[in-house]
């Protein structure tokens, strides 16, 4: 007897299998780093870096028509410096818990990250050949 292919050249039943199988909805079988009171590396600093940027912005604002004075220090190095120090204002009361910015941001990350990897059943998975 001859060997029947019943399979096309190219054609990767198995490969097929696994990928209709990991399309298929699924309870999740591990929670979140979220749920389970943890977050994903950098979600907490990117939040905290965002509210810090975005505070100190606000706070430059309060300064632009505060001119510098001439008895006591003022010129071009003042003007220079007092960027700097808006900006770290801004870290350190997003640092000491800020206005509440970060909270929301972290939260709005987490939920982004989980609707792409919800979205993208194939993420992470190898094709063949990929080691």
């Amino acid at each position: 007897m001859s060997d029947f292919k019943l399979s096309p050249p190219g054609f990767d039943a198995q490969a097929l299998a696994q990928v209709r199988s990991s399309a298929l909805p699924r309870t999740p079988t591990t929670k979140s780093p979220d749920a389970q009171g943890e977050t994903a590396p950098g979600v907490d600093k990117a939040a905290q870096d965002f509210e810090g940027v975005f505070l100190s912005q606000m706070m430059s604002q309060m300064w632009t028509d505060v001119d510098t004075d001439p008895n006591f220090g003022g010129g071009e190095a003042e003007k220079t410096w007092r960027g700097m120090m808006i900006e770290e204002y801004g870290k350190q009361i997003a640092k000491a818990g800020g206005v509440g910015i970060s909270s929301e941001v972290k939260q709005a990350m987490l939920r982004m990250q989980e609707q792409a990897q919800s979205s993208n059943p194939l993420a992470g998975m190898m094709t063949k050949g990929e080691k």
